[in-house]
């Protein structure tokens, strides 16, 4: 089972709004958050730092998103904060955008319900892995049911640590819709504290663990409200989505959008009215304060012809940032090679 959040994660339409760095459980050794993140009170809609209001909707709109994930740190140990960021998100977009917290907390009835009246969908919770097997009648028991009475609904999202058939158990008898594991991965943030817990890398991934993936998939995979995320759909098809819907949105009718989600276009610094002398359409360039942006594909012509001295081919991420991948450069009597193969569909 894909829960409405996973449906739009897997569209790479959720937009991740990092409320808030801190959290008391501070022997998390998995926790993946790196220097950047990690007991800072900066707020982040996707990758972009947080000033205003106005920058969390304008990343909203950057990525037509359908909905947000809340992540930390702990969301719940900001709650002006965060029920501040649903109420807006809700208020702007409506009851169709799509939200769900994850969260290590229980939290309490309270929290629940103000969770829920500023437009909280979905609660992810994530009991301590020490705790695994034995939550039945705490207080993790009891959240379930109070965060579904309250009008959210109730999951679990956990790593693939070990499988745990606690969880699927909580299931059964209706007190979670859903449990996610995430593949076990190292990040910056963790990669020492998993060393030294005895885990090591799988020899052909990047980040995934060396754990009991199989096993886990044996004894859970099989029921049909668990569904396991692998590090490699979250790398390759997740964020990628998410950076092609931004491309898309941003996109200039002379952009390319890579099959990666990058945008791909020349740029000169030849006058814009060569442009016009050449008889390039408007809508193929864009002249700015020092240079023209235009069609790659026309500007390896003009280059190649003789028409335009020099340029290059820039292939840029649509962040707001808009970080620069690539930089092909251009001039009378070469080549430019790669700004065709960097172009896709």
């Amino acid at each position: 089972m894909i829960s409405e959040g996973c449906e739009q994660c897997a569209k790479g339409g959720k937009m991740v709004l990092f409320v808030y760095g801190y959290c008391d459980q501070r022997d998390c050794f998995y926790c993946p958050l790196g220097e950047n993140r990690k007991n800072v009170n900066q707020v982040y809609a996707n990758e972009r730092p947080v000033e205003s209001d106005d920058d969390v909707l304008e990343e909203a709109e950057r990525m037509d998103a359908l909905g947000a994930s809340i992540t930390g740190g702990e969301p719940q140990e900001a709650m002006g904060r965060t029920t501040r960021y649903l109420s807006l998100l809700k208020d702007e977009y409506g009851e169709d955008f799509h939200t769900h917290l994850y969260t290590g907390i229980t939290g309490g009835r309270e929290n629940m319900r103000r969770l829920s009246e500023a437009g909280l969908d979905e609660i992810r919770f994530h009991p301590p892995y020490e705790q695994w097997g034995d939550l039945h009648g705490t207080e993790w028991e009891e959240i379930l049911y109070i965060a579904r009475e309250e009008g959210l609904t109730p999951a679990f999202e956990i790593p693939g640590i070990r499988p745990e058939q606690e969880f699927i158990d909580f299931l059964d008898e209706g007190a979670a819709d859903f449990c996610n594991i995430n593949e076990f991965e190292m990040s910056d943030g963790n990669y020492r504290r998993m060393q030294e817990e005895g885990f090591e890398l799988r020899d052909e991934h990047m980040s995934a663990v060396d754990s009991p993936r199989e096993e886990i998939l044996d004894q859970m995979g099989d029921h049909e409200q668990v569904y396991f995320c692998t590090s490699v759909f979250k790398d390759a098809a997740q964020h990628r989505r998410r950076l092609k819907r931004m491309a898309r949105t941003l996109r200039r009718p002379f952009d390319e959008i890579t099959d990666d989600g990058t945008l791909v276009y020349g740029k000169t610094w030849a006058e814009p009215e060569r442009m016009d002398a050449l008889g390039v359409p408007e809508e193929y360039y864009t002249a700015k304060s020092e240079h023209v942006e235009v069609a790659w594909w026309l500007l390896e012509e003009m280059v190649e012809d003789g028409d335009v001295e020099s340029g290059e081919i820039v292939e840029q991420y649509p962040t707001y940032d808009g970080t620069v991948v690539e930089r092909t450069p251009l001039s009378t009597g070469s080549s430019g090679g790669g700004g065709q193969s960097a172009a896709g569909d």
